[in-house]
């Protein structure tokens, strides 16, 4: 299951009591600011989630899996997401949890 912008905005509709279209302008508003962020070339940190970095990656030699022919890979700019301790030690918690769990059971 995938937690998309509108289970956010329905999250702050129920929990915050901002009406639909209110909560759902803030997540777009955040998103937004987000991604305006990354394209003006700044590191996006979120304390107690991770950071979002910017990279760049010089252009390499690559192959069509098809052909075998020799494609070169453009230069290019990428986001990379590193998760933060706390939001790792939640994922490891939960992951433990599931780990100890018998076989067949939900």
């Amino acid at each position: 299951m995938a937690l998309t912008k509108a289970d956010i905005a329905e999250q702050l509709f129920q929990e915050v009591g901002l009406t639909k279209r209110e909560a759902k302008e803030i997540v777009e508003l955040y998103f937004h600011q987000l991604s305006a962020a990354l394209e003006s070339g700044q590191q996006v940190k979120l304390s107690g989630f991770g950071n979002f970095e910017l990279h760049d990656k010089n252009e390499r030699p690559g192959r069509n899996p098809k052909t075998g022919e020799e494609i070169p890979v453009s230069a290019r700019r990428v986001v990379t997401f590193r998760s933060g301790q706390k939001l790792r030690a939640r994922v490891e918690k939960y992951a433990g949890k599931e780990a100890q769990k018998p076989h067949g059971e939900e």
